[in-house]
This record gives C-alpha cells, structure tokens and sequence, in this order.
C-alpha cells in the first residue's frame, strides 16, 4: 500500500494540469487547489518495521495511521509516521494563487511540524510519587534495545520499535500501561484486564494499573513480552 501511495504522489507532482481539470470536472466548480503542502495519507490497521524504515528513508510527504474498530462500533486512529518535505517549491507554488489561502497552507504545515508533546508534560500530570514509578519505567524501557523510540503523545507516551508495543497514560495517583499482547493468551495479573472491545487512547489490548512500586516491578516481564511481540 506504502508504494501505491507513493505512486500516486509521484502522478500528482507530474500531472497537476490534469488533476486540476478532472476536480473541476467533477465538482463543476471552479476550484483552485493549493499545491502547497500535498501529501499522501495512508491508514491501515497495522504496518510492518520494513515500511516504517522505507517511509523514513524516502524524502516523501507522507503520513501513516493506523486503525482499530471495536464491537462498539468505535474508531480508533493513530498517527504513526510523519514526514513533511515540499513537493514543489514556493515560487511554483504560490504564483498566481491566493496569497490567504497560501499562508493559511503554510501556517498549517509549520502547525504540525511544531506541535509536539513531551515526556515532561506527562510527567507533571503524577504526584511526585508517581514521578519517580514513572521515570523508573522510562529507563527500563529505553533500556531494552537501542531501537526503542519514546513518542509523547497528547494522552500517553508511546514506545516502539516497528509499531508501538506499550503506552503510558499518566494519571495523578496511577499509571496505566496498554501492551501489545493478546490476554486471551496470558494469565492476566490481578491489576490487569482485557480491554480488547474497550476503547480507549493507547495502542494494545492489556491494560496494566499500576498503584505502587511493585505493580510496577510486575509490569516489567509484560512490557518485554509486549517488545518481543512486535519483532523486537
């Protein structure tokens, strides 16, 4: 899918006549497109590390979602990998166009480049017991392989390799952990449960409470189990 995509940037980029032409054909409109920050959007329900590896190589716009649907009929999307450089540059791209609607596709690129999250942030949502459980986990899984990524999200931190294998959602007086692991396979711990048909933020269907410094030690053996899970 990752190539078919990008097959379809690499058209867009050589026949913007012809795109311009087919829209307006369609819409029966005269519609002006801002060529400013095309991109290409690919959602799926998983991507292997190979892709991963191949988008980040390539000097593509392109991003990566991933989905979940439950049985209650929700959606869950994820954004993976994003990557943004230009397709065409400024001077082709603004000649003859709308300078508001040119600046308002330039301030949204630079919107995403720049919104980010940190660790810090997710940090102070604990007390500072918690501060300290939290920053323990943290060592613990960076220090599984060198390959590991910490990815802050809005409402957890995401770790991964090819695909993310566990989440933290910081709470004031707990952590949560999302794991890559099927329960139906495990013996679930006492502070665990099967969230497979739950919706909630993080990536994985085991979801572990964690109270105090030993639940926290417990967790460990899970989150290596969710790492090798994913090729790690």
């Amino acid at each position: 899918m990752v190539t078919q995509s990008l097959y379809y940037l690499s058209w867009i980029k050589d026949h913007r006549g012809d795109f311009e032409i087919a829209v307006n054909k369609k819409l029966k409109k005269n519609i002006e497109i801002d060529w400013n920050d095309i991109r290409v959007i690919c959602i799926a329900p998983e991507y292997k590390k190979y892709d991963l590896h191949a988008v980040g190589m390539m000097g593509a716009n392109i991003e990566l979602w991933q989905y979940k649907l439950y049985n209650t009929n929700s959606l869950y999307l994820e954004e993976i990998f994003r990557k943004s450089t230009p397709l065409i540059s400024p001077e082709i791209d603004t000649k003859n166009k709308n300078p508001i609607m040119v600046q308002a596709g330039k301030k949204a690129a630079l919107t995403r480049q720049t919104g980010s999250y940190t660790f810090e942030k997710h940090l102070n949502n604990c007390d500072d017991k918690f501060k300290k459980i939290l920053q323990d986990l943290q060592e613990f899984i960076l220090d599984i392989d060198e390959t590991v990524e910490e990815t802050p999200k809005k409402f957890y931190i995401a770790y991964k390799v090819s695909q993310n294998f566990v989440c933290i959602e910081t709470k004031k007086n707990k952590l949560l952990l999302f794991l890559k692991i099927n329960p139906k396979e495990i013996e679930i711990p006492e502070n665990g449960r099967d969230v497979s048909n739950i919706g909630h933020y993080g990536t994985g269907n085991l979801e572990i409470s964690i109270n105090n410094t030993e639940e926290m030690e417990i967790s460990k053996k899970y989150i290596k189990m969710a790492f090798e899970n994913i090729g790690g």
